[in-house]
């Protein structure tokens, strides 16, 4: 007889979301002093914390290796000079205006206002102790963000650590065949990073369910309410960006109407809406992008696959709104300072993230940790994420196939003004 095949890391997470519910709404309806209380709310935070610190030990080093790698990759492509930096300005230019979205819809809408978690008390105390007067804080910031390399990454300071990948990822473009041996071995360690994080993704299901248990145990159901308020500000902000921001970006540039690129590009915007996966989704996009979109094969075989690691217009509006989302529910309030750094972390948290699940939670980890916001809040998105990935999924994949067009139309422009 066949042993039953073993259920996906995502059915896991699953099952361990709907136990960690169903075990907090046990531990709420107990006398608070009964000792089965107390007990498993110290076991739960326990393994909480651990998966957590897990996840931490590797953020530094994936976050400096992918970054760097994103970056010195660019450089296989330096005879398409124009094609790439037109490649990345477009990129740059629609995951700001996610972002501004994103901030602007959680600024607008309040979603999580009123409900303070009494889990995140803690953070709120260390949040409040760093207040500071606003040009003392944008001078520290600013001195923050040049540091020795190694005492970045021992102490992991997440904004310097971004820095320090740019400007060597820069050199290793700049530097090209000289250093190939250093780019390998930085593209190696990435490799491991995301090894390690496989087998810590294999505590996640335990983990999350730990976490869900202390919150669902001392809070009360108004948290369901904020969520599916949440949800819907995401959602609807996401469908925005990619029913009117990118279409207006596209009509303005090639003149190209959406319903004509919305008949070429279903069949990309369906599968990734299924799979929640650019990688997944790629083979069927860039055939959409070259066969039913009429780009040509050069720029789209740049474009997209770029496109599919770098271009995450869906992810980083759905971070900005997040992290605004869990200083509501941790009860501090980010100021005009604080959310510029989350638009620049959010932004730099998608260059050279590889397209995977697992990583996608340490992305909204490192967003939370640049403003001292706390990390167990991943325990809130987490179950959530799935509802949330299948848009903003699409979307990035709308993107990539928006920016190949917009390239190709700007390039041409450029080699006629040229001849």
């Amino acid at each position: 007889m066949r042993p039953m095949p073993r259920p996906s890391l995502n059915t896991q997470i699953l099952i361990g979301c709907l136990l960690g519910i169903a075990g907090g709404l046990w531990l709420a309806t107990q006398p608070a002093e009964a000792p089965v209380v107390g007990n498993t709310l110290y076991g739960a935070k326990m393994l909480g914390n651990l998966f957590l610190d897990l996840l931490r030990m590797v953020l530094v080093p994936l976050v400096f290796s992918s970054i760097v790698v994103g970056v010195a990759n660019l450089r296989a492509h330096q005879q398409m000079h124009r094609v790439w930096t037109t490649t990345l300005a477009f990129f740059a230019l629609s995951m700001a205006l996610a972002i501004v979205l994103g901030l602007g819809a959680a600024n607008l809408f309040h979603p999580g206002e009123g409900l303070h978690l009494a889990m995140f008390a803690d953070a709120t105390r260390d949040f409040q102790a760093r207040q500071m007067p606003l040009p003392d804080y944008i001078a520290q910031f600013m001195r923050g963000l040049f540091q020795n390399p190694f005492k970045a990454l021992a102490q992991g300071d997440i904004l310097a650590v971004v820095i320090i990948a740019l400007f060597l990822g820069i050199a290793l473009v700049i530097g090209g065949e000289r250093y190939k041996n250093l780019r390998v071995l930085i593209q190696e360690l990435q490799e491991l990073c995301l090894l390690v994080v496989g087998w810590i993704m294999r505590l996640a299901p335990f983990g999350l369910a730990a976490l869900l248990l202390q919150l669902v145990a001392t809070q009360n159901a108004d948290l369901l309410a904020s969520l599916a308020h949440f949800i819907s500000v995401v959602v609807g902000t996401t469908l925005f960006h990619g029913i009117v921001v990118l279409p207006l970006l596209l009509w303005l540039v090639t003149r190209m109407s959406p319903l004509r690129f919305w008949r070429g590009a279903k069949e990309a915007l369906i599968t990734a809406f299924a799979t929640s996966s650019s990688a997944a989704t790629l083979p069927i996009t860039l055939r959409c992008t070259e066969q039913h979109l009429h780009v040509k094969k050069d720029i789209a075989n740049f474009v997209v696959p770029l496109g599919a690691t770098v271009n995450m217009d869906g992810t980083a509006l759905y971070e900005a709104a997040a992290a605004l989302f869990v200083a509501r529910l941790a009860g501090i309030e980010l100021d005009l300072a604080h959310q510029l750094i989350i638009f620049f972390v959010a932004m730099l948290g998608a260059i050279g993230a590889p397209g995977i699940p697992s990583v996608g939670m340490l992305s909204m980890v490192l967003v939370l940790e640049s403003v001292g916001l706390p990390t167990a809040a991943i325990a809130i998105l987490l179950p959530i994420d799935r509802i949330l990935d299948t848009v903003r999924t699409a979307v990035n994949v709308e993107g990539d196939m928006v920016g190949s067009l917009i390239v190709q139309k700007l390039t041409e422009s450029g080699s006629e003004k040229h001849a």
